[in-house]
Parts: structure tokens; C-alpha cells; sequence
């Protein structure tokens, strides 16, 4: 299987509206960027088939539930039981992802909670997994580039054209 599938800008075209709204329609997708529905259910196929478009999932405002605080955990750890420690972390509800890390610390992983004093029982609670050696906590302020791939995805694509689809219209903005 190829490490990276290649793209063309109606590929990237489509992952940007549904990005900007994933509950959008194959007609009026079609219809914004001027090609068939049939070429966007196809070139959506392909894209789920070799796993470019992994899903379609909500985005969810953490702190609108209560979950304002985020942090961002590194972990020093035991590497001879990586494995049970990421599971121990994976059993706390409030760890979001966590990331194997080349460097000083091995893991980091990313954290919501409501409040500073849930953030030191939850640290407390890492640090009880064995083979924690030490922890240390960042907290966000602001978030001013959220997670993005659009930019990178425009900039990969520049000079490709749309396949073998040719828009009968320039695609609407």
C-alpha cells in the first residue's frame, strides 16, 4: 500500500467543504464546484478507500460543556511498559490524544478538565500509573491557529489540476 496517495485540487476542493461543513450534500457539492455527482461520490470513495478522509465527526466546543482548562502533559516514562502506561492514560476520560515523543519526554499527552484543581487529581493519577517517572503540565491560553490541514493541503496541490474533471464553472466561494 503507498505510503501517500497523490491529490489534484478537485480532491482538495471537496476536502475543504467538508471541512467547512461536513453534513454538505453530493449534489450541492457537485454543484458548487461544477462537476457531475457522480464524480464527487467517486473521488469521495477513493479518498475514504485509501484513507486520506478517515470519517466525519462533530466538533465539539469543550468549554461550552464545562471542560475549559487545557493542557498539554508530558510524560517521562519507563519505555519497557510504554504500552501499559498509554493504556492506563487511555482509561482517563479527560486525556483527548496522546503522542509518542522523540526527545526528552517520551509521551505527551493532551488534556480537558473544568478547573486547576481537576488538573492536579488528574495529574495525580498519571503519576499513578506505573512506570510514570515524571510529569510536567502546560496550560493553553489561547488558540489562535486551530488544527488545520486546508493551507497545507492548498499549498501540496498548487500546481496539480482537477484529473480527468474539468469544472463546467469556476467553483463557487
Amino acid at each position: 500500500m503507498p505510503t501517500s496517495a497523490p491529490l489534484d485540487r478537485l480532491d482538495v476542493e471537496i476536502l475543504a467543504r467538508l471541512t467547512e461543513n461536513a453534513r454538505v450534500g453530493v449534489a450541492e457539492l457537485a454543484s458548487a464546484l461544477g462537476v457531475s455527482r457522480t464524480t464527487v461520490q467517486l473521488r469521495m470513495r477513493r479518498l475514504e478507500a485509501e484513507g486520506i478522509l478517515l470519517g466525519f465527526q462533530p466538533v465539539v466546543d469543550l468549554t461550552r460543556v464545562g471542560l475549559g482548562v487545557r493542557a498539554t502533559i508530558t510524560l517521562e516514562i519507563d519505555q519497557r511498559v510504554m504500552g501499559a502506561i498509554v493504556e492506563g492514560l487511555r482509561a482517563l476520560p479527560e486525556v483527548l490524544e496522546v503522542r509518542i515523543q522523540a526527545g526528552r519526554e517520551d509521551l505527551l499527552a493532551q488534556v480537558a478538565i473544568g478547573s486547576l484543581e481537576e488538573l492536579q487529581r488528574l495529574t495525580a493519577s498519571i503519576v499513578d500509573i506505573d512506570g510514570v517517572r515524571k510529569t510536567t503540565s502546560t496550560f493553553t491560553v489561547a488558540t489562535p491557529v486551530p488544527y488545520r490541514v486546508q493551507p497545507l493541503l492548498d499549498q501540496l496541490t498548487r500546481t496539480a489540476g482537477w484529473g480527468r474533471s474539468t469544472p463546467t464553472t469556476p467553483p463557487a466561494e
